[in-house]
């Protein structure tokens, strides 16, 4: 997608009227979010501008204000800052906005609390002009950084960070140790290509997460948490609910740890019990019988929907921009055509009408008398299995196939 026609969709007031005329000028552009700030923006944009004279380059200062009600603009553009201003609420909106306005090759962020040092800056370009695409900084001990007494919270110190940082390795093998480190750097070209989506604090891990699985080159270098400076006003930060928000990205990007894995491991247990349950196996004064088959009924009933559901929401996600484009996983969704999947749901539902109707015509042999439960449940278990998967597999076919409509990107320019 083009530059002009992303920043147009980033930015609900953006002004045609101005031209980046001078980009090729600019190498970086400090974009600092501002709601309600006017204690300390007014330093960090003069610290801004200092940290551009230290590092030698050209370069300007936006404050992307969030709808600030105090004299935050005022004072920014007294210090020298270009003040844009969106009417979407939102940490992100901030930034996709600042962002969207800035002109210069690279982009460092960090915020208007004071808590960051901009002076910084010179250590991120470096880094950046060594290959990095987004260079992370890290508040965190375990990767160098320091933080100052009273500056970061017990719990996001100990439990939230390290937490997030840790799924972030694992999960998506990001070389980072501060996946929630709000003073960052990166390539503006980067920013475009990952199409980021979240307007509240979890921009932030977004552009990890996404950057992460598109192999994007990503470093981290070491910085300083200074103690907020604001005059005892509460931080925009919401432990809990901004928690809650990152945790549930987080999830919602890894439908192959939320769906896939927990989906295969019920059905191969479910399998497993229907294997020692069917023959009635014995193990000293163990026996599996017609209550494991219950059981591993619902084992796989429950993996089989996992499963579905893991391949629908990556394919939603990537239709959407949310992940991104995974030619491998597009070629196999490609086989799982409609077609395809209503003769295999027919032929499930078919087997187990089977087993019903042998069930019905021994329950009539007896006159429609008792049965031998033992016996009838091997057989009634099997084909309600087989009915209800096959009517599962039926809606999903339905369901991807609506997603394929346009092709699993479908819909995306």
């Amino acid at each position: 997608m083009p530059i002009e026609a992303r920043r147009r969709e980033l930015d609900p007031v953006y002004d045609e009227g101005e031209s980046p005329a001078s980009t090729e000028s600019i190498e970086v552009s400090i974009v600092i979010p501002c709601l309600n700030e006017g204690d300390t923006v007014g330093a960090c944009v003069q610290e801004a501008f200092e940290a551009l004279r230290l590092a030698g380059v050209e370069g300007e200062v936006i404050v992307a204000d969030n709808g600030s009600r105090d004299s935050s603009r005022n004072i920014a553009s007294e210090f020298g800052a270009r003040v844009v201003c969106t009417l979407l609420p939102g940490y992100g909106s901030a930034l996709m906005h600042g962002i969207a306005s800035a002109r210069g090759r690279y982009i460092f962020m960090g915020d208007a609390d004071g808590s960051y040092d901009f002076c910084e800056l010179p250590k991120f370009l470096k880094v950046l002009r060594e290959g990095k695409t987004l260079v992370q900084g890290c508040r965190l001990p375990t990767g160098g950084g320091r933080i100052e007494a009273r500056a970061m919270p017990w719990l996001h110190r100990w439990v939230g960070n390290p937490l997030f940082s840790y799924l972030a390795r694992i999960l998506f093998r990001a070389p980072i140790h501060d996946v929630n480190c709000g003073l960052r750097a990166f390539e503006k070209t980067l920013y475009l290509e990952l199409e980021q989506r979240c307007r509240g604090m979890e921009f932030a891990v977004e552009m990890v997460i996404k950057s992460a699985l598109r192999r994007a080159e990503i470093g981290e270098v070491p910085i300083t948490l200074r103690k907020d400076k604001r005059n005892g006003r509460r931080p925009h930060l919401r432990t809990f609910r901004d928690g809650w928000r990152t945790l549930r990205y987080f999830l919602l990007s890894t439908p192959l740890w939320l769906f896939w894995i927990p989906g295969l491991l019920l059905s191969g247990l479910g399998f497993l019990g229907y294997c020692l349950a069917m023959p009635r196996v014995t193990f000293g004064l163990l026996t599996f019988d017609v209550n494991t088959l219950l059981v591993s009924t619902m084992f796989i009933l429950l993996g089989h929907q996992g499963i579905v559901f893991a391949v629908t929401a990556k394919s939603f996600g990537i239709s959407q921009g949310l992940l991104p484009p995974d030619s491998v996983f597009e070629r196999r969704v490609q086989m799982l055509t409609l077609e395809r999947g209503l003769v295999f749901a027919l032929l499930l539902i078919l087997l187990g009408t089977i087993g019903l109707g042998w069930a019905i015509s021994e329950w009539r042999n007896v006159h429609w008398g008792a049965l031998d439960s033992s016996l009838l449940l091997r057989v009634l278990l099997p084909s309600v299995l087989c009915i209800s998967l096959g009517v599962q597999t039926m809606f999903a076919s339905f369901f991807i196939g609506i997603l394929q409509l346009g092709g699993v990107r479908g819909g995306r320019s």
